[in-house]
């Protein structure tokens, strides 16, 4: 081990984060915590009390007005084209590896460190400096692959980091289940600022999505049709950024059995819906795409077709196997059996077995 090497946390003052910074400390000589503000925390951390409890200086960044232009913003612009964002996958990768990695290097950190449940493999450079005659090998050779705890694993929403960024990260929870550190905590009396994790989006309160999206777009709702499979009127809808692909509250239309979105049409301004039975579709296509397999396949202009891959299509999907067809930017996929619910502005994440080999944006 370089006894040189300089690690940041990012510290959100939970459990996760609190054990990483932890284990971090046993393993490296030089490490400090960084904790990041987005204008939208309830209340003020308590940095005296983590850095008692770590032993290690943190330091605060503001990064509100970064994090409202590309994960606020982003998520309002893209519900109001009628697609379903994921913030959190955007957050990843602007924010707390984007600008915080920054802030991280610039106080002089070579690695950032945070509590996500994912691993990194070939991380070996990671005792190294940039300097160190080996470390060219590992670079751009390193890659995501699914945690420990299935029930944790963070690996979807991490589908689009760069080999770049990968390079500078550490995930000391990787190989470690959600049981095994709230015990290794209760072991080691580290107490969590935050004792209740959220899982909602969190910088909407009670998860009121439309409301939070007509108060920062400064718009008004603008009602109208709802169309089924027929093109049946069947009812009026109270605005299309209520809605996503796949819902069913809210549609409030009578019928034999419940109605679904199915699409949603924002050009005229039409909700389409449907039954269950028809919501399922086999193919998709996506763009913005990050393939983490580089030593394996150069992407060219021309299309690449790579089957038996098993594709998520958002965070709780179970994954489907699938065939992809895809160039440097973007592609096309075909399932091997209809999945319900593919929704545009979510991201399709590629596995094979554990391994992320890329991700691409929905359309």
């Amino acid at each position: 081990m370089n006894k040189n090497i300089v690690i940041a946390i990012a510290l959100s003052g939970g459990v996760d984060s609190l054990v990483s910074g932890y284990l971090l400390k046993k393993q490296f000589k030089h490490i400090f915590g960084i904790h990041f503000t987005t204008g939208y925390e309830k209340e003020p951390i308590d940095l005296i009390c983590l850095e008692k409890q770590l032993g290690f200086p943190v330091n605060c960044v503001d990064l509100s007005k970064e994090f409202e232009k590309n994960v606020v913003q982003y998520f309002i612009d893209t519900y109001l084209q009628g697609k379903t964002p994921n913030p959190c996958i955007i957050c990843n990768k602007k924010i707390k590896f984007g600008v915080l990695l920054k802030y991280a290097q610039n106080m002089g950190a070579d690695y950032l460190a945070t509590g996500h449940y994912a691993t990194i493999v070939n991380q070996n450079f990671c005792l190294k400096k940039k300097n160190d005659a080996d470390y060219n090998k590992y670079i751009n050779d390193c890659y995501i692959e699914k945690g420990k705890d299935p029930l944790k694993d963070q690996s979807y929403f991490l589908s689009m980091l760069s080999n770049e960024q990968l390079e500078k990260i550490i995930f000391p929870l990787g190989q470690m289940t959600k049981k095994s550190v709230k015990q290794f905590a209760r072991s080691k009396n580290i107490q969590p600022i935050h004792k209740k994790e959220s899982q909602d989006i969190c910088f909407i309160n009670k998860n009121n999505f439309s409301e939070f999206i007509l108060n920062k777009s400064n718009t008004l709702p603008k009602p109208g049709e709802i169309k089924d499979i027929d093109n049946k009127v069947v009812g009026v809808h109270q605005g299309l950024h209520k809605f996503t692909i796949g819902q069913r509250r809210g549609i409030n239309c009578p019928a034999k059995e419940p109605y679904y979105v199915q699409n949603i049409d924002m050009k005229n301004n039409i909700l389409k819906v449907c039954f269950k039975k028809d919501l399922a579709q086999q193919n998709l296509s996506f763009s913005d795409i990050v393939w983490n397999n580089n030593n394996d396949l150069q992407l060219s202009d021309d299309n690449t077709i790579i089957k038996d891959i098993i594709t998520k299509i958002r965070y709780s999907h179970k994954g489907g196997l699938s065939t992809l067809s895809l160039n440097k930017t973007c592609g096309e996929l075909v399932f091997d059996e209809p999945q319900n619910a593919i929704t545009p502005g979510q991201a399709a994440v590629f596995y094979k077995d554990a391994r992320v080999l890329g991700a691409g944006i929905i359309q």
